[in-house]
């Protein structure tokens, strides 16, 4: 039920840029602007991840995850039915707000039902987000044709509405000690996070994989539109490219997680990233449907950097105020990633859509020189 609501949250994040072409039509907006809508959910994203640390240790995962789902569906509505794009922002907002509450839950109950070696669990569950995240969107695109993006878009509301039922029916209570009634004050939160960064492989991880989440975030928000505008493609087939990359990075998480657990972080890490590099440089010099479809399947292995280093910073992180601790990281560095659909989308309005892919390679570098030095867990890592 964990991997199915992460199936339908990450999915539908995904399904607005790939309608996104539609959506600046209707609203008679321009690429960043556009970029401002998915920048506001995957920052209503960010911000809701410190709160949702506090009421996992508070409430429970099944309550936050089945809340967030409910919430995540009523959004989705108000999305649809937006009159006007300044209602659709704001409802955009409430559905990263709304799915805030799932990411960090959801890390928390993975990482106590699955330790101490929950790689594989993250793997198939960020993997079946990244199903999602192929056939919703490719779905999606197919349908705005025959029904508009509107109708799309609510069309979705009632699974999330069962899936949030389902999900309180079979999760456990709680998958750890948690008495209802912690207290929360700034020096009982920040003590634990004091100790936190100044763990270096916590402090090296949560730097390198916002960096990478940057340019995640930033190459899926434009992605589908890039296609449209400067490959000449169809909105139908730059949905399926969409998808490809998408299929093949569930793959690549799955075997990304299980790699990990055998050979070590800072090797699959490094050897992700340092692909990245190439694959988002070559993006804009490679045409063609073919060649895009190749280079697509390569530079999907960026995502099976998500279960790889999330599960190597939660079993790093200190035991005390664990949920408030990795929420508040959370908000740090989706924060900081969701800039990067704003930046696209001001390089691509002034004609730099092609060095905006440059960019963010370079972005990519840089973590892969931090990861280089990312240091072992002793007792946890492969010898």
């Amino acid at each position: 039920m964990i991997a199915f609501g992460w199936f339908l949250t990450l999915g539908l994040r995904f399904v607005l840029p790939a309608i996104l072409p539609s959506i600046k039509v209707a609203f008679a907006i321009n690429n960043a602007t556009a970029g401002l809508a998915i920048t506001v959910i995957w920052a209503g994203y960010a911000i809701m991840q410190f709160p949702a640390g506090v009421l996992v240790d508070r409430l429970g995962e099944r309550r936050l995850l089945s809340v967030s789902l409910v919430l995540a569906g009523g959004s989705l509505g108000a999305i649809s039915g937006a009159p006007v794009f300044s209602v659709f922002v704001v409802a955009a907002g409430l559905f990263g707000l709304g799915t805030g509450l799932f990411g960090t839950s959801r890390g928390i109950a993975l990482s106590n039902l699955f330790s101490p070696n929950p790689g594989r669990a993250f793997g198939i569950t960020l993997a079946a987000g990244s199903v999602g995240s192929a056939a919703l969107p490719f779905l999606a695109s197919v349908l705005t044709l025959e029904i508009g993006w509107r109708l799309t878009v609510g069309l979705s509301v009632p699974l999330f509405l069962a899936t949030g039922v389902g999900t309180w029916w079979v999760m456990p209570a709680a998958t750890a000690d948690a008495d209802g009634e912690p207290e929360y004050s700034h020096h009982r939160i920040l003590g634990p996070l004091r100790v936190a960064l100044a763990d270096r492989a916590i402090g090296i991880g949560v730097v390198g994989l916002t960096l990478m989440l940057f340019t995640f975030q930033a190459l899926t928000a434009f992605l589908p539109t890039y296609l449209v505008q400067e490959k000449g493609l169809s909105q139908q087939m730059a949905g399926a490219l969409f998808a490809v990359l998408f299929v093949a990075g569930a793959g690549f998480q799955l075997v990304g997680g299980s790699a990990a657990d055998r050979v070590g972080t800072r090797a699959v890490l490094v050897g992700v990233a340092f692909v990245g590099i190439f694959t988002l440089a070559a993006l804009p010099v490679v045409h063609g449907v073919p060649a895009l479809v190749g280079l697509l399947v390569v530079l999907a292995s960026r995502l099976a950097v998500a279960p790889v280093a999330n599960a190597y910073v939660l079993e790093a992180l200190p035991d005390e105020r664990m949920g408030a601790v990795w929420g508040l990281l959370r908000t740090g560095f989706f924060l900081v990633s969701s800039t990067g659909a704003v930046v696209v989308g001001v390089l691509s309005d002034r004609g730099l859509f092609d060095e905006a892919f440059f960019l963010l390679a370079g972005v990519t570098a840089v973590a892969t020189a931090l990861f280089v030095y990312l240091p072992k867990r002793p007792g946890r890592e492969p010898t």
